[in-house]
């Protein structure tokens, strides 16, 4: 349950955090690590599209399902966390039609509990962003290194170092701010470029690889506990290696057990001793 020494976050609140302290954001997947986060003082969880990279196990977002997404945001949601949680509309689940937008948008508040979602792209999704506004259901943009365009993008690349494509990320922003999104995720983009789209609009900013001069920043649950598998990204910062506790957890557990040591006279359970002498003699025949 949620931490009742905090007030509970909404998309307003966080929208009016601009230029305040900075914003803490963090993804989970799942009820315990929805605790985790909010209890160490998360200001919004995402239920992030990376599911699909730090769970299931795949090699991109693209492959995550709504099922998938409000199935798991509904484990994070039940916890009734004093963050705010956002849903990340996976890919396909926005891009065909304004109507396919509002209907998948509201599975999220419906099904998983969600409280604001996130979409992807700028100046192109303005129907769909301003049509799941209109539903009422807050809105969280993301530009720059859009996982879910990865095959258009050639991979997984740095935007805005040129300077055209600069320019359209400061107009994407500024669209989409003057929609009325709560906040932008800034991914992979220059850290001059997020600070002069951080000054441009009135939403929050929130960095990932975006340099320090944002509203806030955020990573993935996974990598900041060192629970993945493989290279991290630059901009990732390891603040425990969990991966390594876990797995000699694990193996010191399975020592005991090879060696008999587990499980000892005080984690076994036990029958009163004259109900065990009476067993003994039913089934001994003494």
């Amino acid at each position: 349950m949620r931490d009742q020494t905090r007030d509970k976050i909404t998309a307003p609140k966080v929208r009016a955090a601009k230029g305040g302290p900075k914003l803490k954001m963090i993804t989970a997947y799942d009820a315990p690590s929805a605790r985790v986060a909010d209890r160490a003082g998360a200001d919004v969880i995402l239920v992030g599209d990376s599911l699909a990279n730090v769970v299931l196990g795949r090699e991109t977002t693209l492959t995550v399902t709504m099922d998938d997404m409000v199935h798991h945001t509904r484990a994070v949601s039940g916890t009734k966390p004093a963050a705010l949680v956002v849903g990340d509309m996976p890919w396909l689940s926005y891009h065909v039609s304004v109507e396919d937008a509002v209907r998948n948008a509201g599975r999220f508040v419906q099904e998983g509990g969600a409280e604001s979602v996130k979409l992807e792209g700028g100046r192109k999704r303005l129907p769909m962003i301003q049509a799941v506004l209109d539903a009422e259901i807050p809105v969280m943009g993301h530009l720059g290194l859009t996982p879910q365009s990865v095959n258009a993008m050639g991979g997984y690349r740095v935007q805005g170092k040129q300077l055209a494509a600069a320019r359209a990320l400061i107009e994407d922003a500024r669209a989409l701010d003057a929609a009325g999104v709560f906040s932008i995720v800034l991914e992979g983009v220059p850290d001059v470029l997020a600070e002069l789209i951080t000054k441009e609009v009135s939403a929050p900013t929130i960095g990932i690889g975006a340099g320090a001069k944002v509203d806030g920043q955020v990573l993935v649950f996974h990598d900041l506990l060192g629970f993945g598998e493989g290279q991290v990204a630059k901009f990732v910062r390891q603040y425990a290696d969990l991966n390594t506790v876990a797995t000699e957890a694990v193996k010191r557990w399975f020592h005991d057990v090879e060696t008999g040591g587990f499980p000892s006279d005080e984690e076994t359970y036990h029958m009163p001793e004259e109900v065990t002498r009476a067993l003994l003699r039913d089934v001994g025949g003494v």
